[in-house]
């Protein structure tokens, strides 16, 4: 009988959340229980210390299933410590629409998870819930607003901020709200978001202590007035109720790993629609923490890797060293074989650009890659000696990892490789002082591989508000499929010469940046024929099976 990722997990035991905090050189009087399990983590409380080495673990390009990055975070870190080295991991929180969906949780998955994984992959600690609610308090306050005089001259028709629901519902993308008559408010038209592409997801993530939090929340631009000027959050007098519903949910969440390592789980965003990362809260946690923390950036390096070193590791983070998760049914997936479940080096080798340019993309940030091998059962000796071919010939260093099967025991020679290659630090991409349109083109060209930039009629009237209001010098975060280096998903391995099309642009004046929608993504996806939640199951003593 084969295991499940839930079976193992229910079948370790957990040591006391106390005895990890002690491992992590916590004080007992930042440690705030959450059952004996798991916890929450007052920074305030933290002595000061010099920090660790951070590595980031990133990804090819992958197939819908996911090719098993957190799986292989969490190898790694257990391998670290393993080694003699003080390892702390610092993960994002599973969103419920790929739990429910189609690609799975983001606690790892067989002998090298994050627990308790149940969870950690539904409720957790609240943090998401309280992301929605304070998402759903400021829609109803605007709304409010507008229903009792409207003081504020506040134009129904430019409200932008929308509602967010964390599950796949693509029925909620574009809804009217207010309908009923005078007594139901203004009839307005609007739609959600998920919750780990809200803005206050990405408020949360890059907020630096609550003052920065509640600041952060006022800067939210709402809206326009009937004249055209920006209304904000704190024009509505919301942010001292959100910062207030969002107290808990900016303590960083510790939890273990099955193999004992510390580990930080929180904040959400995913990669291809939001900036992919975990909390800079947890993240300076963990370098406090750690000799080495091992973190991660969703997706692919077009995506989470450069939205980490751009937006994320603006805030003082320097990365030492980085990982490239790869797997050998994804080099076959870009290489377009018919079925990559079967041995095709042909296809393989014709996905190996794709790789290629993953390397290529974080080189430009000044870190020498490790790329890890993500191996799996139908793997074959010959797919393997093209990938090591691959490499030798590239001067890569590439390291075979079997950590769903064996743990951190399965990643002790990406351990010593990923030492071995640590730097002195990173740089990011562009500079956001050249504008906007400059950092856009910048990123198409050097990391998607781009030859141009196409600007929709509806881009180019959002561009105009944003220099009118002197957002055009922000970060940008550039929303895009994970399955292609241009906004076509259908473009497998490393297409060049493409034009990026971008179709609209959104300012997220609290988180910091500016968002670009580009080609046909969307903030709420939709589920699968069958989704993953079909099969999940709880028997009546409360044991939870299907997950995964």
């Amino acid at each position: 009988m084969t295991l499940t990722d839930v079976d193992i997990a229910q079948a370790h035991r957990l040591e006391p959340i106390t005895e990890i905090a002690r491992r992590a050189g916590l004080p007992e009087a930042a440690l705030i229980p959450y059952g004996t399990t798991k916890a929450k983590v007052d920074v305030s409380a933290l002595p000061q210390q010099e920090p660790g080495k951070l590595v980031l673990v990133t990804g090819m390009s992958p197939t819908p299933a996911g090719e098993g990055k957190s799986t292989v975070l969490i190898g790694l870190a257990d391998a670290l410590r393993e080694a003699g080295h003080r390892a702390v991991a610092a993960l994002r929180e599973p969103s419920q629409g790929p739990v429910m969906g189609i690609k799975g949780g983001a606690a790892g998955g067989g002998y090298s998870q994050v627990v308790p994984m149940e969870d950690i992959n539904l409720h957790f600690t609240g943090d998401f819930h309280a992301i929605a609610a304070a998402t759903n308090t400021l829609a109803a306050l605007i709304d409010n607003h507008i229903h009792q005089g409207n003081t504020l001259g506040i134009d129904p028709r430019q409200v932008t901020w929308q509602r967010c629901l964390d599950v796949n519902d693509r029925s909620l993308r574009g809804v009217i709200t207010g309908l009923g008559g005078r007594a139901h408010g203004v009839p307005t038209e609007t739609g959600f978001t998920i919750t780990a592409a809200s803005e206050i997801m990405a408020v949360l993530g890059l907020a630096t202590d609550a003052e920065d939090l509640k600041e952060r929340l006022g800067r939210i631009t709402i809206g326009y007035t009937y004249a055209g000027e920006p209304v904000t959050a704190s024009d509505v007098q919301a942010q001292g109720a959100l910062a207030a519903l969002l107290k808990d949910a900016l303590h960083p969440n510790l939890v273990q790993t099955l193999g004992g390592t510390p580990a930080f789980v929180h904040g959400g965003p995913f990669a291809n629609i939001a900036h992919g990362c975990n909390t800079l809260l947890a993240t300076r946690t963990a370098l406090r923490c750690g000799e080495v923390v091992v973190t991660e950036a969703g997706f692919g390096s077009d995506l989470g890797a450069e939205k980490f070193f751009d937006i994320k590791a603006r805030y003082g983070l320097d990365v030492a060293g980085t990982v490239i998760v790869a797997t050998i049914r994804s080099l076959k997936f870009n290489g377009e074989a018919q079925d990559y479940s079967v041995e095709d080096t042909e296809a393989l080798r014709r996905g190996l650009v794709n790789l290629d340019r993953h390397v290529r993309n974080v080189r430009r940030f000044g870190v020498e890659p490790v790329v890890a091998l993500n191996l799996f059962s139908a793997d074959t000796s010959a797919e393997r000696e093209v990938v090591a071919g691959w490499a030798a010939d590239q001067g890569v260093r590439l390291c075979e990892v079997e950590v769903w099967a064996k743990g951190g025991a399965g990643a002790a020679d990406l351990a010593r490789a990923v030492m071995d290659h640590l730097g002195e630090g990173s740089h990011p991409l562009y500079d956001p002082s050249e504008g906007i349109k400059e950092s856009i083109a910048t990123i198409a060209r050097e990391i998607y591989g781009a030859a141009a930039v196409e600007f929709s009629p509806r881009a180019k009237k959002d561009l105009a508000r944003l220099r009118r209001h002197g957002w055009d010098r922000l970060p940008v975060c550039i929303s895009k499929t994970q399955y292609s280096f241009s906004d076509d998903p259908s473009a497998l391995g490393a297409p060049e010469g493409h034009t990026l099309h971008v179709r609209e642009l959104l300012p997220r004046t609290g988180a910091g940046f500016v968002v670009v929608l580009t080609g046909d993504v969307m903030t709420m996806p939709g589920l699968p024929k069958r989704p993953a939640a079909n099969g999940i199951d709880m028997s009546a003593d409360g044991t939870i099976s299907g997950l995964f």
